[in-house]
């Protein structure tokens, strides 16, 4: 969140002779921009870039950047290690360093591939009881890599298996981070829950050392929770976990042009299971702009979602990422995209760009009205009495903001509660009397002070 120019002096002023970079999508563009003026105040700094943003097109993208010395392709632990070696001690010919694109005699030049590292547990925790951790910050962790799906949109569609961290190594990480009371561990395992001994292993093991404060945040895949997970999950303390489940879509035929198989009966199930013990925290994805799947097709994905009640529901757009089947089958369904990061859909054969304005739309009226949770009684009283569709409702509000120009500009939570209002009042909707006084219980249970 800090400018680029901050970050540049920052590196500037540590006077390194080398600087990596981890480059994702979120990222890229800012780390191109303060690579490029390094180079330009030290021409002798050698700047390696990293990560799944320039794994895939390492040749074309040292060939335009001239400033770029070495990229480093896929997972980085060994052949950072190596290349570090090789600048600073001379050791193996760069011509032997597996993972490693370079320049040689004014060529760019790729080595061979390396292979993943198959025992994780080689690769040196990152924690240690030493370590000091400000209490605000999320604490990203991993306990696996890769995924057993291979969902054309992923980046882990482009490789198969599943690696695992140790049990022995995981508990002592997390026995690390529950002590020093961290506010949320994040895992970024792809799915959490892909082999269910571990994962279950790991979740009674933070159940058992429960230090009152701390949060773990999981992805996980919600039709392969079984009924013994749900046992467990029903006694976990309220706010212990919090589970992020993609369900994506409930077209099947659009389930099936990406990989990804979902029972969502199943999944329906296990939500409904979970929400009625009331301690877990949900959130479901949705993805606008898979294949085969229109406008009034995601109307119904919205639905059927929706209707679960998760306490948060997102609505994201599809991304072509480099190295992705989806991206590499562009053709197929006639895509057209974004050309810079993050690379979002701009339309294909199913929905068009006019379309996925209206949804982006939606997507803002939702996380208003709907994941602020600041609006639960207005928002349930709309739907009881005025629409059978949830995506209708929003369709609708969506439609009223933009009539209004409401979209242009930042609103406090104030102004959203008299522009629900306006809404209701323009419909001509029956019982104002009452919804303002639904509106008040929703202000005044999660504002503080008296009505306005």
């Amino acid at each position: 969140n800090q400018h680029t120019d901050y970050i540049l002096g920052e590196i500037y002023k540590g006077n390194h002779d080398i600087v990596g970079f981890s480059c994702y999508i979120w990222n890229i563009s800012q780390i191109l921009e303060i690579a490029q003026n390094l180079k330009k105040i030290n021409p002798r700094q050698i700047i390696i870039l990293g990560g799944p943003e320039v794994s895939f097109d390492s040749i074309e993208l040292m060939e335009n950047e001239k400033y770029i010395d070495y990229i480093i392709s896929g997972e980085g632990e060994k052949t950072l290690k190596e290349l570090l070696g090789y600048l600073i001690d001379g050791g193996d010919d760069i011509d032997q360093l597996k993972g490693v694109t370079y320049r040689k005699k004014g060529m760019v030049l790729k080595n061979k591939s390396r292979d993943f590292i198959n025992q994780l547990d080689t690769i040196p925790s990152p924690f240690d009881e030493e370590i000091r951790f400000d209490k605000n910050k999320i604490i990203y962790y991993e306990s696996s890599r890769g995924c057993p799906y291979n969902c054309s949109y992923c980046i882990s569609s482009t490789f198969k298996g599943v690696r695992f961290f140790s049990l022995d190594r995981v508990k002592e990480d997390l026995s690390i981070l529950l002590d020093k009371r961290v506010k949320q561990v994040k895992f970024i395992d792809r799915t959490f829950n892909a082999d269910k001994k571990h994962s279950i292993s790991i979740m009674k093991y933070i159940s058992e050392r429960d230090n009152g404060y701390t949060n773990f945040h999981f992805e996980m895949v919600g039709d392969r929770i079984d009924d013994e997970m749900l046992q467990f999950l029903s006694g976990v303390r309220e706010g212990l976990f919090q589970f992020e489940i993609g369900v994506q879509t409930t077209y099947n035929k659009s389930s099936e042009s990406i990989d990804r198989n979902v029972d969502f009966k199943r999944l329906s199930h296990v939500v409904k299971t979970i929400s009625s013990f009331k301690n877990i925290h949900l959130h479901l994805d949705l993805i606008a702009g898979l294949p085969h799947e229109s406008f009034d097709r995601f109307f119904d994905s919205f639905d059927d979602v929706y209707r679960l009640r998760p306490q948060k529901l997102q609505l994201g757009f599809l991304k072509l990422l480099k190295g992705s089947k989806i991206r590499k089958e562009k053709n197929k369904y006639n895509y057209i995209f974004q050309n810079h990061p993050p690379y979002e859909v701009l339309g294909n054969d199913a929905i068009q760009y006019a379309e996925l304005l209206k949804l982006k739309g939606i997507e803002g009226i939702l996380e208003k009205y709907y994941n602020s949770g600041y609006f639960q009684n207005a928002m349930e009283y709309l739907l009881a009495n005025f629409y059978e569709s949830p995506f209708e409702c929003y369709k609708d509000i969506a439609g009223f903001w933009e009539s209004e120009g409401h979209h242009h500009v930042f609103h406090s939570r104030n102004a959203l509660y008299k522009n629900i209002l306006d809404f209701y009042i323009q419909k001509g909707f029956y019982g104002r009397k009452l919804f303002e006084e639904i509106l008040k219980l929703d202000y005044l249970m999660y504002q503080k002070g008296s009505l306005p």
